[in-house]
């Protein structure tokens, strides 16, 4: 079987494939319009402006069990583009970092955090760390929310696929599919992303089954695999170095911070829901990260010459039958625009709800604007980054992880022992030196020393070292008024 690797994509989709992929795409619509309709039928429930807000927010924290598996599971996997270019470079390597360490934390998650955190009945993430340190730690946590869910790379996977689908600039097509998802998300907030994230979930798992079916039907299991791909691809380091592959376990830690997640607790029914539906989200995401990963290591054993970020989608057209292509192409844009609705919606109430003055906090003219600020910066910030997606999630990974995790987690274990002024002392040091370990010229062993560790390390010292900083200061404001 030959591939064409600059494959025009308006000639290989045939009439049956877009019919099947814009009907997913109307499916979708219409689920967000009746999860309107459905809310409307309560009609006097949302006279009052707090019940409406909370709406808004956290579906009125009614999220049932079907509904949190489907948009957590959903949400999770925007950078299709960022794992399949990451399988097809190096591998199992991808399962690793992007999978095995991912399953640890949302295991944690469930276990030792659902059930802390419900008791505080906060709405968002910085909403929480404020009432668990104090006003300043919920500040200083808005802005590092803000910068972990801005979604520039779920906006280059979009832009990346609208391009090679139209043939239009990656520019153009970024600014189309945010566009597109900035409307609903505006129409309907987090009901609308749950509704729309019901027919994406079961499209998108769908749709990279089917192409590991073909794959496999096409050219053999694990055999033609070991024959065609190189040594490394089956390693758990990827040829990578252990410390450079445990960063990404670090990374992976940061859902314990992450404000999708804690977002789907906030507005579950009960704790139960919560706890039993991230478990069965992680049997899910298990099964499904086996898709992609192997789906991109068969595209790189039949055609390695291809370019990392776009062969998994060369790849898969060109292997599936009429009406299937479609499907799995609607598929592909479904796992896209479930995560980007969710982080674009996450990042614009970031801006209108926790970065706000009290005063202004739940008034749904600012949560449009703080969407359509997020959707413009998001392209802004695709175009810097150059469409790298894995750079993108190292880098904002890399400050989260180090700066924010470290302080949560000892909150967690000693409630009431860390102060706000220390909290904000902490993930400010942390920052610095990821900032500056970032910048500057490494040499001999200490270029192997990613900032992720260095950030941890300073983190740490700021938490354990305050109390001391903070006794010499106050002696010399003693000693200074006298």
């Amino acid at each position: 079987m030959e591939f064409d690797l600059t494959v025009d994509y308006k000639t290989i989709l045939s009439k049956l494939d877009w019919f099947v992929f814009f009907g997913v795409l109307l499916l979708t619509f219409i689920s967000v319009i009746y999860g309107q309709y459905l809310k409307k039928k309560k009609g006097s429930n949302f006279d009052n402006s707090e019940i409406r807000f909370l709406d808004l927010f956290l579906m009125g924290r009614q999220l049932t069990l079907p509904m949190f598996v489907a948009t957590l599971v959903a949400t999770w996997y925007g950078g299709i583009f960022g794992v399949t270019k990451i399988a097809f470079e190096q591998g199992i390597f991808n399962f690793i970092t992007q999978g095995v360490f991912w399953y640890i934390s949302y295991i944690l998650f469930a276990f030792f955090i659902v059930h802390k955190v419900a008791k505080y009945k906060a709405i968002t993430l910085p909403d929480l760390v404020g009432k668990m340190f104090g006003p300043k730690a919920g500040k200083l946590s808005a802005v590092f929310n803000f910068f972990n869910v801005l979604p520039i790379a779920y906006v280059i996977s979009l832009g990346l696929l609208i391009q090679a689908l139209f043939g239009i600039s990656f520019l153009q097509s970024m600014i189309i599919g945010v566009t597109i998802v900035i409307l609903y998300t505006l129409y309907g907030g987090f009901r609308a992303i749950v509704f729309s994230d019901i027919i994406q979930f079961f499209v998108m798992c769908l749709g990279v089954f089917l192409i590991l079916v073909f794959s496999y039907k096409l050219f053999g299991g694990i055999s033609f695999l070991r024959a065609n791909l190189p040594a490394s691809h089956f390693t758990l380091t990827g040829g990578e170095g252990i410390a450079t592959t445990l960063v990404w376990g670090f990374i992976a830690l940061s859902t314990l911070v992450d404000p999708n997640f804690y977002q789907r607790v906030f507005a579950a029914k009960n704790i139960k829901v919560a706890k039993k539906g991230i478990l069965i989200s992680t049997v899910i995401w298990i099964l499904f990260d086996i898709c992609p990963t192997a789906g991109a290591m068969y595209a790189r054993a039949v055609i390695p010459e291809a370019a990392s970020d776009k062969a998994y989608l060369i790849y898969a057209l060109q292997i599936l039958p009429n009406g299937i292509r479609g499907l799995v192409l609607a598929g592909i844009l479904a796992t896209i625009l479930s995560t980007l609705d969710s982080y674009l919606f996450i990042a614009g109430t970031t801006v209108s709800y926790d970065m706000m003055p009290k005063k202004w906090k739940g008034k749904v003219s600012l949560y449009h604007l703080g969407i359509i600020f997020v959707g413009i910066l998001a392209v802004v910030m695709g175009i810097v980054f150059e469409g790298n997606i894995k750079t993108v999630w190292k880098t904002l990974g890399s400050y989260s992880a180090s700066c924010l995790l470290l302080p949560v987690l000892y909150g967690y274990i000693f409630p009431g022992k860390i102060k706000d002024h220390q909290f904000v002392f902490a993930s400010i040091l942390g920052v610095i030196t990821v900032s500056i370990w970032r910048n500057i010229e490494l040499n001999g062993f200490w270029q192997n020393v990613d900032e992720l560790y260095m950030g941890i390390l300073a983190t740490s010292v700021g938490l354990a070292s305050y109390g001391l900083v903070y006794k010499y200061f106050l002696k010399r404001k003693v000693d200074n008024n006298y």
